[in-house]
């Protein structure tokens, strides 16, 4: 099992930056496919993006490509979402999660087992 805790969220002004992380503890994080994703208020969880075991692959939501940029650091057990030229559409909870699954990477909910609390991320017009 491992345990995921993100922060690093808060509130920007439209074309502002933000970055979160998200710390896995317990068993070996590289085994891990990493996503974010979040969760507007009345809108179900959506997918903004992943990256690979080894950190050489990503993949992103089409809202959010060219203004996030996922990473992440094996050694320190860390994976990053950087957002840059941020727009009040990206308001929502952002919940970082872990992957066990067969897939290089994914875009799927489904295919993550593990999940953070969340983290508010507010952006105002």
């Amino acid at each position: 099992q491992v345990q995921l805790v993100e922060s690093g969220g808060g509130l920007v002004q439209a074309g502002g930056s933000l970055s979160l992380s998200c710390a896995a503890s317990g068993r070996t994080f590289s085994n891990y496919v990493m996503g974010w994703f979040r969760q507007a208020p009345g809108k179900e969880r959506a997918f903004v993006a992943a990256v690979s075991r080894s950190g050489y692959t990503t993949y992103y939501a089409d809202s959010v490509k060219g203004r996030f940029a996922i990473s992440r650091d094996n050694a320190k057990n860390t994976v990053y979402l950087q957002m840059n030229s941020m727009k009040p559409e990206d308001t929502a909870v952002y919940y970082c999660a872990a992957g066990l699954g067969p897939s290089t990477i994914s875009y799927n909910a489904g295919q993550y087992n593990y999940w953070g609390q969340g983290t508010q991320v507010t952006v105002s017009a």
